[in-house]
């Protein structure tokens, strides 16, 4: 028998937790009693915690009284877990990441991990609108963007929410085969695996702000003409530099090349009218600035690891 304990806080999101539980709770219906998953929630000193949604939660241990072992020790996130520090929780969280066979957080779960230290060079993911901010908040750790889960030995980690469950299915998978989690997968009508990563669900560019300076009146001019050629050459002489110190600065202050900035523009253009319009993909492909719907089929796979279609099927 595999024990699960899951790490409980105010707060925490109810998803995060009941997602990866229903997986290893529905994978014991076909599994010989010797070999279930035991589960167990574990909460800081009060035998419960009200979840972000307001539901409230009863646990089975507290940390006075928990055990410091497990198969598998799960962290979930919730506005607490990056707003909030943990001090009361941190000690016996190293413990028991130490003496457990494997661990890992569920979306921004990765905070409190890293809090604890336990993020230092390991390659980790968190919801793909957290994944800035747990960069600049551990800088010893390698963190991931479009990933949907990592594992990275002992360490497992997942984007945002649901992924939880998509992590969860992986460990039942490595666990006891890929048959029992695709099982699992029908019954929770979820795909056993997601076409894609987590950019699918990001946009490509964060808000530019309006602002006079050289840098921003070339964002801004890329914006307004997406559908015309754009160069370097052009984008440097709306700045009013040369070509090469416009691409320096520009790299400098966006942490993309001109041209990757204009691709991402596209992307995030043709994505918007993927998902609000039923124009045609030509028609799509040319008012984002494509030269062609192949064109565009290529960076959306590259970037997205879905095509155009694919993406409108699924968030049109």
């Amino acid at each position: 028998m595999k024990s699960v304990a899951i790490l409980l806080f105010p707060d925490v999101l109810m998803l995060d937790v009941a997602g990866p539980i229903e997986v290893f709770s529905i994978a014991n219906r076909y599994l010989a009693p010797a070999d279930h998953y035991r589960i167990s929630t574990i909460s800081i000193a009060e035998p419960g915690v009200r979840a972000s949604n307001g539901l409230r939660l009863l646990t089975d241990h507290v940390l006075a009284d928990a055990p410091e072992a497990f198969d598998l020790l799960l962290v979930p996130g919730g506005p607490n877990a990056y707003n909030e520090s943990h001090p009361a929780l941190l000690p016996w969280l190293r413990r028991a990441t130490q003496a457990s066979r494997r661990y890992g957080s569920i979306c921004t779960g990765a905070f409190i991990l890293g809090e604890a230290g336990l993020l230092d060079g390991r390659q980790v993911t968190t919801h793909w609108n957290y994944t800035e901010r747990l960069a600049r908040r551990f800088p010893a750790a390698r963190v991931i963007t479009d990933r949907i889960f990592i594992a990275d030995g002992e360490l497992i980690t997942s984007g945002g929410i649901t992924a939880g469950i998509d992590m969860a299915l992986a460990i039942l998978a490595d666990d006891h085969g890929k048959k029992l989690a695709v099982d699992v997968a029908k019954v929770l009508l979820v795909a056993m695996k997601r076409q894609g990563g987590q950019a699918q669900f990001s946009p490509m560019l964060a808000e530019v702000a309006r602002e006079d300076s050289p840098i921003a009146r070339a964002q801004q001019y890329i914006f307004d003409r997406l559908e015309e050629e754009l160069s370097v050459d052009v984008l440097a002489e709306v700045a009013g530099m040369s070509a090469r110190h416009f691409s320096r600065l520009f790299a400098r202050d966006t942490g993309k090349t001109p041209m990757e900035f204009v691709h991402a523009a596209r992307i995030d253009r043709a994505r918007n009218l993927l998902e609000t319009t039923d124009l045609p993909l030509k028609t799509v492909a040319y008012r984002s600035g494509f030269r062609s719907v192949r064109c565009m089929r290529i960076l959306f796979s590259e970037r997205l690891g879905l095509s155009p279609a694919q993406y409108r099927h699924q968030f049109g």
